[in-house]
């Protein structure tokens, strides 16, 4: 049986004659189980450009992205319509995602009406008030509302209630939390991961904030300048990350540790730095403490390092430990990162 969603070889690149590339060979997988994976980096490492062209909002300019098997560019219209019911999003700005001339009750019967979830009237409004309930909002406090009547952390719980009524497969929350207080912060969390286990409903989880992928666990994937540096299980790469990009981003997130000091900071690109053929490389090159020519002159392959157990699902792209098999890399590189 295919993957619920396949990502292969996507590219996309703005612009013609100097052109740059938001996403740049990137691949992965989200399998038919329930599943929430984590696509995280820096602002500026193509993770809502990925966003957007699994939703079918852009065009890639190579690659393809297939739902269950299919390429979701390329199918007839009676499909399209199934996945745009399977496949939901929510986005970043609870501000902006809704009409203001409309009341929040449109929200639940548009969709209603566009897939037939009710039989009737009175089957609609029991869907409706036990979707808003199962998001902890009462249906008469939020159903004759206007969007602006609602707090941030409100208005996005009324999108998770929307899903909730839709039940799609697979949820894209791009930065979904990063514009609401740290209590809606938790309590969206904990439906997404409510959703997965009681409804099958998985999430490709898009964010910044390492410390809400760790929270919703699974799987993880970082992103920098629009590869892949380093993917695997989140637990594992939240501990021992092997990328020094990826070091770099857990050690960024605070901890509530009066013993903890900010590390210096890393070199940044300067005049002597090669310029010349930069997708030929390693992008993190400039900035990386343990550079090495190598790392000048070819882009380091994603795969699992020999040193890590033969079951590891971690993968990074890294030269450190492609010139350092023949030696203890894992304990070598440890030392370099505690240093």
């Amino acid at each position: 049986m295919a993957d619920l969603l396949t990502v292969r070889s996507l590219r996309h690149r703005f612009g013609t004659r100097n052109p740059t590339y938001a996403v740049d060979g990137v691949s992965f997988s989200l399998p038919q189980e329930p599943i929430i994976v984590s696509l995280v980096g820096e602002s500026g490492s193509g993770k809502s450009t990925i966003a957007r062209i699994v939703l079918g909002l852009l065009q890639p300019t190579e690659g393809e992205v297939l739902y269950n098997g299919r390429d979701i560019f390329s199918s007839d219209a009676a499909w399209q319509r199934k996945f745009r019911r399977e496949v939901q999003a929510v986005f970043q700005n609870p501000y902006a995602v809704y009409n203001p001339a409309y009341k929040i009750e449109r929200v639940f019967r548009k969709p209603i009406q566009k897939f037939g979830l009710a039989l009737n009237r009175h089957e609609a409004d029991d869907k409706i008030a036990a979707s808003l309930r199962a998001v902890d909002l009462r249906p008469e406090e939020v159903l004759g509302k206007y969007p602006h009547q609602l707090s941030g952390g409100q208005r996005q719980r009324v999108m998770l209630a929307r899903l909730h009524l839709i039940r799609p497969r697979l949820i894209i929350a791009d930065e979904a939390v990063s514009m609401v207080d740290a209590a809606g912060r938790v309590n969206f969390l904990n439906i997404l991961l409510d959703f997965r286990d009681r409804y099958g409903i998985s999430t490709l989880y898009i964010t910044h904030d390492l410390s809400t992928a760790e929270y919703l666990g699974g799987q993880i994937i970082v992103l920098y300048k629009g590869r892949i540096v380093e993917r695997g299980d989140t637990a594992t790469i939240m501990h021992a990350p092997l990328h020094p990009y990826a070091r770099l981003l857990i050690d960024s997130v605070p901890v509530a540790d009066p013993k903890k000091r900010w590390r210096e900071a890393l070199p940044q690109p300067n005049a002597a730095t090669p310029k010349s053929s930069t997708r030929e490389r390693c992008l993190f090159a400039a900035r990386c403490p343990h550079v090495m020519d190598r790392c000048w002159l070819a882009q380091p392959e994603l795969r699992r390092p020999a040193a890590l157990p033969a079951d590891s699902d971690q993968e990074t792209a890294c030269h450190l430990y492609e010139a350092a098999e023949r030696s203890s890399v894992l304990d070598e590189t440890e030392s370099l990162f505690k240093g």
